[in-house]
């Protein structure tokens, strides 16, 4: 970082010349929030440049942890620890929200000195800037990436003159405001589409189908079948070959990048996909059981697993027909009706699927309702893909933007603001306090060294009296 030339008057600094570090308070059983109790920040309140402030919990302080732990206001609260390396070191300024508000020790606090505006260092610190450095001394234990009050002192940062950073966050905050907006548009215009894509389904696979469709279920529209088990024993074999498993089966897509390998010796051609079969999920978030996809022929002679539930349809029934009946009762929550959690994962067993209703209308019917879906779907796609296009951009934008603005490109340098480095020196030579001499404890090691030396030690020569010690007579 030192070697990356900074405008004149900036400076680079570690975190520890310019702000005091520390962790945070650990939450134990003792500590009981009944009486004496005080606001307490966690993890879960801290964003990337923002609060949530709905949701903070509460905990007993003993004597002398509240003048420690308060938060003052400009105090930049740290994460970490997170499970994503995108996340690791996320931080908010706290603004004094909550009175007599601590944080828990998941969370680091940085208090700026008086070398660092408060608005600058929580805008530096969410820049890639510094996330490539808290990326790169992060440790990962157990798919935890952590970090500690001792490397985060190491961060190096660019520190212009007061005055400039003051300009180059109120420029930030009106740009990034702009951004933020932006980005706020596209998520409402995504919301807007998935409700679209809702109605799609909805409409042309009603609930109350007309008089002339079959009124089936799924169990009799077709046959269910559950996945393979898998088993240590089955990792090594005569006959290995690929499968495929929840993590492989989105929406009306299979995800073949990752496919995994067992021992199908004698069995393989029981649980071999073929194409115009239609994949559930058996096992995911609540929300997310049922969710289905074609098996098109690709990736080809693989088989499945007991995550997955196989539907095949009766003659009767058009797969791609079958595909529509599934994603609207996944779009329409009819699948989480049937689920049973078990050690917090959602399952969907093969009876239950089966006793769902399924609409099965002529076979010239499923042909129009499949292609009027497909058109009407595929305009839906065009637009998700320009969306997906600007997200992109604005994710762009704002690296290129923080990365302009911290390496002085953002705002006219003025030659008659304070140098950093002259302001640096100042609050040095304040901090440099003469240091009072140690007191030795009586029965020290030091103490009981000095007094053995002197004893040992030959007796000085006898000084000469000094004169004046001497009687002298005086004339009387």
């Amino acid at each position: 970082m030192r070697g990356t030339e900074l405008p004149a008057g900036w400076a680079w600094v570690t975190l520890d010349q310019v702000a005091d570090v520390s962790g945070g308070i650990q939450k134990q059983q003792k500590r009981k929030p009944v009486d004496n109790a005080y606001p307490f920040l966690r993890v879960a309140n801290v964003g990337r440049g923002s609060l949530d402030l709905s949701d903070v919990h509460r905990i007993e302080l003993f004597e002398g942890e509240l003048e420690r732990f308060r938060l003052q206001r400009g105090d930049l609260l740290v994460v970490e620890g997170n499970g994503s390396p995108e996340q690791i070191g996320r931080a908010a300024a706290w603004l004094g929200g909550i009175p007599d508000a601590v944080h828990q020790n998941h969370l680091i606090r940085v208090r700026p000195g008086g070398a660092l505006l408060w608005r600058y260092l929580e805008l530096v610190w969410n820049s890639p800037l510094v996330a490539d450095q808290l990326l790169s001394v992060a440790q990962s234990s157990s798919g935890l990436y952590t970090l500690s009050t001792s490397k985060l002192k190491r961060v190096e940062l660019p520190v212009p003159p007061l005055e400039e950073q003051q300009r180059i966050a109120e420029a930030l905050e009106v740009l990034i405001s702009h951004l933020d907006s932006a980005v706020s548009t596209l998520e409402s215009s995504r919301r807007r589409l998935e409700g679209l894509r809702k109605t799609v389904f909805l409409d042309l696979v009603p609930e109350e189908p007309p008089a002339d469709w079959c009124r089936a279920t799924v169990g009799e529209a077709g046959t269910v079948e559950l996945g393979r088990a898998r088993h240590p024993d089955w990792h090594n074999g005569p006959e290995m070959r690929p499968y495929l498993r929840v993590a492989n089966v989105f929406e009306d897509r299979i995800d073949a990048s990752d496919v995994m390998e067992m021992d199908f010796t004698g069995l393989f051609e029981r649980y071999k996909l073929h194409a115009g079969d239609v994949l559930l999920n058996e096992g995911q978030s609540p929300h997310l059981v049922g969710r289905p996809a074609l098996y098109r022929g690709h990736p080809e002679n693989v088989a499945f697993t007991n995550s997955l539930l196989r539907f095949k349809a009766n003659p009767d029934v058009l797969p791609e027909w079958a595909l529509m009946v599934f994603r609207r009762h996944l779009h329409a929550r009819r699948f989480m009706r049937e689920v049973r959690i078990t050690t917090n994962i959602a399952h969907l067993s093969a009876k239950r699927l089966k006793a769902i209703e399924f609409p099965i209308p002529p076979l010239e019917v499923q042909k129009e309702r499949v292609a009027r879906c497909d058109e009407l779907l595929s305009g839906l796609a065009a637009i998700d893909r320009v969306i997906d296009r600007n997200f992109k951009r604005a994710k762009a934008l704002r690296k290129s933007l923080l990365r302009r603005a911290f390496s002085g490109g953002l705002v006219d340098q003025n030659p008659t603001d304070e140098p950093a480095s002259t302001l640096l020196s100042r609050i040095q030579a304040e901090r440099v306090v003469p240091s009072k001499p140690k007191r030795t404890r009586r029965g020290s090691t030091t103490l009981r060294e000095t007094t053995a030396a002197k004893s040992t030690a030959p007796a000085p020569d006898h000084s000469p009296a000094p004169a004046l010690s001497v009687q002298q007579e005086l004339p009387l």
